[in-house]
C-alpha cells in the first residue's frame, strides 16, 4: 500500500517501497506525476490527502509508472512514450520547455530521453529542485534493456543535466534513496559511458531477460 508524507509545503512523497509518485496541492487543483504500479493503489492515496481535480505529469512511461492511470483516465506525456500507455487512458503531449503550475511550485519540462525515449524531468528553478523519474538514481538498477531504450541518448540527456547542476541543489528520483545530490548526474553519467565503453563486466540476471553491470556508483540492467 503506498504512503504519502509531506516532503515540503504542499508537496508530498508517495511511496510503496517499490515506486515514487509526488503529488503538489494547489487551490484548485492536484499535479501528480507518476502513478506507480496498478496495485500500488496511487489513486487511493492521492484521495486521502485532496479532493481536487488531479493532472497527472508523466516523467515515462514504463509500466511501474503508468499502472494507476486508468483510474485518473488521462495524463501528460511525451508523445515517444505513447505507445506504452495502457488502453482507454487520454493522452496529452508533454515537450521541452512546458509549464505547470501548481501549489506555489513551477515545474519546467526538460526532456531526457535514453531510459525510454520520452522520458522527461521536472524542474522548479526557483525552489532548486529536480523531479528526474528513473534517470538518476543513487546506486540504481537503472533498466537500460529493451527495444524503448538507447545508451546512447541517456548519456547525452546526462550530459544535459550536467550542463544544469549549478542550478539544482535536490534531486528526487521515482526509486531508491533520497533525496539525491547533483553530483549524481555525473556519477550516473560516468559509469553509462564505461558501460557503452565495454569496461563493465556483465552478469546474466537470474529472471530478466538482461545483464547485470556494476559500475563505481550505478547499477544498469542491460
Amino acid at each position: 500500500m503506498t504512503q504519502s508524507v509531506l516532503y515540503r509545503e504542499n508537496l508530498y512523497i508517495l511511496d510503496d517501497g517499490r515506486v515514487r509518485e509526488f503529488l503538489i496541492l494547489g487551490e484548485k487543483e492536484a499535479l501528480l506525476m507518476d502513478t506507480g504500479f496498478e496495485d500500488s493503489h496511487v489513486y487511493d492515496a492521492v484521495r486521502e490527502r485532496t479532493g481536487l481535480p488531479v493532472k497527472v505529469l508523466m516523467t515515462h512511461g514504463d509500466m511501474d509508472h503508468t499502472g494507476g492511470l486508468k483510474e485518473f483516465k488521462s495524463c501528460f506525456l511525451n508523445e515517444k512514450d505513447w505507445h506504452l500507455l495502457p488502453e482507454g487512458v487520454e493522452k496529452q503531449p508533454l515537450k521541452e520547455g512546458d509549464i505547470f503550475r501548481c501549489g506555489g511550485y513551477e515545474l519546467e519540462v526538460i526532456e531526457i530521453p535514453g531510459h525510454t525515449y520520452g522520458s522527461v524531468a521536472f524542474a522548479d528553478w526557483k525552489k532548486r529542485l529536480l523531479f528526474t523519474g528513473d534517470s538518476v538514481q543513487i546506486q540504481g538498477p537503472i533498466f537500460m534493456f529493451g527495444s524503448h531504450r538507447n545508451l546512447d541518448l541517456y548519456i547525452e540527456s546526462q550530459k544535459k543535466l550536467c550542463g544544469l547542476m549549478d542550478k539544482i541543489d535536490t534531486i528526487l528520483p521515482c526509486h531508491h534513496a533520497y533525496p539525491v545530490t547533483p553530483d549524481y548526474i555525473e556519477k550516473n553519467l560516468r559509469d553509462a559511458e564505461a558501460l557503452r565503453e565495454g569496461r563493465l563486466e556483465g552478469e546474466d540476471h537470474p529472471t530478466l531477460p538482461c545483464k547485470i553491470y556494476k559500475g563505481k556508483w550505478t547499477i544498469f540492467f542491460a
